[in-house]
């Protein structure tokens, strides 16, 4: 599995894309009109919405609060430290389970069948063959630092107990969060219109209308991107803390 999760690893920045791409995949409907009534389209909206829209807050209060080198050094796993505070005091892996849960909600928001009992199932495995990856660096690394670390915080699920003293006692980095979210807010939000407006017709019946829509909404969301790519290159943003 280590040696799976290596691989993996080394790909895991376009993993996110490929995976959203799956998404248009033809498949049986999860929610339908014969079990469902009429409205059964209002069902993966919502909850798609509320999942996955979960997963994003999770990654942004988890990147706000402290950061880990997430991309790894010449795409191996690799770490300066032993990354403990903010939400990782919580959970060792909350960005992952951020990813999880934004992709589930996709899939459930698109209301494909194939996509939450095949295609999460596999990306599942991969997640869990990364992180064991990473756990054995990590503990080769920081040894009964990292033991001791993993006896008292869970590997997937998040322990809420003192979560309150946790937000009262850092400053969340709003910055830090724009400049290293960007391009997955970019492809999620792409991915979020392009499903409620091409799934469900029902909710701008005319054709032209509907295309007229997503080219608006994209071309704003691609503003607000090179916006923010241009702050960050330029160096007009930073994530330091004053």
């Amino acid at each position: 599995m280590i040696a799976i999760g290596n691989f993996f690893f080394r790909f895991r920045n376009v993993l996110f894309i490929f995976l959203y791409l799956l998404l248009f995949i033809p498949s049986p409907m999860l929610f339908t009109p014969e079990a469902f009534g009429e409205k059964y389209y209002l069902l993966p909206i919502i909850l798609g919405l509320l999942v996955t829209f979960s997963g994003e807050l999770i990654r942004g209060i988890t990147i706000g609060l402290a950061y880990i080198i997430r991309g790894g050094k010449d795409k191996k796993v690799y770490a300066e430290k032993l990354v403990t505070e903010g939400i990782f005091r919580h959970c060792r892996n909350p960005l992952y389970v951020g990813n999880i849960l934004m992709l589930l909600g996709v899939g459930i928001l698109s209301n494909s069948l194939i996509y939450v009992a095949v295609v999460m199932p596999l990306f599942l495995f991969i997640y869990q063959a990364i992180v064991l990856a990473e756990e054995n660096f990590l503990r080769n690394k920081f040894g009964a630092q990292f033991d001791s670390y993993c006896a008292r915080v869970n590997r997937w699920l998040i322990n809420f107990n003192g979560i309150g003293a946790t937000f009262n006692g850092m400053r969340f980095n709003y910055k830090r969060w724009l400049l290293k979210e960007y391009n997955t807010l970019f492809v999620w939000m792409t991915g979020i219109i392009a499903i409620l407006l091409f799934k469900y017709p029902q909710l701008v019946p005319d054709e032209e209308n509907r295309m007229k829509t997503f080219v608006i909404i994209v071309l704003v969301l691609g503003a607000v991107y090179g916006y923010i790519k241009y702050l960050k290159k330029s160096g007009r943003m930073t994530d330091a803390v004053a």
